[in-house]
């Protein structure tokens, strides 16, 4: 077992790295900032050529999730758990019930500094088995006394982030002037597709997994590759599966005039951002844009609100949005940087 304290250089007030008693596998819970209130951040299973890149994406996860959480005004701080899966080795059955255990474990030891939730590998079922060893779990199914599948919430905060972000760019909220593409159709994108089609925009969807095209065939969306989906000639292009799509390589090629979506990490790297706005692109912040799902599941789980007030603090998502777009515009600088200089005021003021 390894336990480290990071300096407060790097940010993070606390770093556990451990072998699973059960699995054997490397157990990293991250902890970015507790300012603020109670850590939280999703439970990730993902293969990793290294352990050590399961490492470096949970710190940059837990980072991002502080800035989320801040942005999204919630009393809670950023945290991320990584279950880092050697390449060819995809945990089933009791297995993967011993791994979830062993991050349980792990969770418990920091005694209520953070919670976990469903994130990339895992779902609201393996909440319950997390649960099983510790209490601090969220997004667990309604049966089980949790709220559910967070997906359709984040979908309802990415469709209003996408009104926000239409009235900036192009001086109307309404959607169904406007031409989509959807880049991803997994529980996030094909709720929001469906979502997209009710009002009565012009769709465009790509996936990878060509099973999905049935999802775009009944929303009436061009179906197209997915490198077609990412350079589409449309008004907005929405990210919807993971991150990483917006680079120095592939922002030459776009041919959208904004950019919103629930893909987490979508920036490649930070200076990024200001070759989409050398372009004209307006993006918008990936951090603020997904935050439906766990302003749901947490003001319902952790913080005693009904489903009807988080579902007010969900579509709130567009009033951050325009905040952040119009400082933008005002100082002259990319939503990232604003989104960036909002978030670490609230953390700071969360010390004060």
């Amino acid at each position: 077992m390894v336990t480290a304290e990071v300096d407060s250089g790097s940010m993070h007030e606390h770093v556990v790295v451990r072998r699973g008693t059960r699995s054997g596998l490397p157990i990293i819970v991250a902890v970015h900032s507790t300012a603020l209130g109670q850590a939280i951040g999703g439970c990730r299973l993902a293969h990793y050529p290294h352990w050590r890149d399961g490492l470096t994406d949970a710190l940059r996860l837990s980072a991002a999730m502080s800035d989320k959480c801040a942005l999204a005004g919630l009393p809670n701080g950023g945290g991320k758990t990584v279950v880092a899966l050697p390449p060819g080795r995809t945990p089933d059955g009791a297995t993967r019930r011993a791994v979830l255990h062993d991050v349980g474990d792990v969770i418990a030891d920091l005694a209520g500094a953070y919670a976990t939730g469903p994130d990339v590998g895992t779902g609201p079922d393996d909440m319950v088995t997390i649960a099983e060893r510790t209490p601090y779990a969220f997004c667990r199914p309604v049966d089980a006394g949790g709220s559910g599948d967070s997906s359709a919430h984040t979908a309802v905060g990415v469709l209003a982030a996408l009104r926000a972000l239409c009235a900036e760019r192009f001086g109307s909220a309404d959607l169904s002037a406007r031409s989509f593409a959807v880049l991803g159709l997994g529980r996030v994108g094909g709720h929001l597709l469906r979502m997209l089609a009710g009002t009565g925009a012009t769709l465009v969807a790509g996936d990878l997994d060509d099973s999905r095209r049935p999802l775009a065939d009944a929303a009436g969306a061009a179906w197209v590759s997915p490198q077609d989906c990412l350079t589409a000639d449309v008004d907005v292009l929405v990210p919807a599966a993971l991150g990483g799509v917006l680079t120095v390589d592939s922002v030459p090629k776009l041919r959208c005039a904004a950019i919103a979506g629930p893909a987490n990490n979508q920036l490649d790297a930070p200076a990024t951002a200001d070759l989409l706005h050398q372009r004209s692109i307006l993006w918008a912040p990936d951090i603020v844009v997904s935050a439906g799902g766990i302003i749901h599941a947490t003001a319902v789980e952790l913080h005693g609100e009904t489903s009807e007030q988080a579902a007010v603090r969900v579509r709130g998502i567009a009033d951050t949005l325009t905040g952040v777009l119009r400082t933008a515009r005002a100082t002259g600088s990319t939503p990232a940087a604003a989104a960036r200089f909002r978030a670490c005021q609230r953390i700071r003021d969360g010390h004060r």
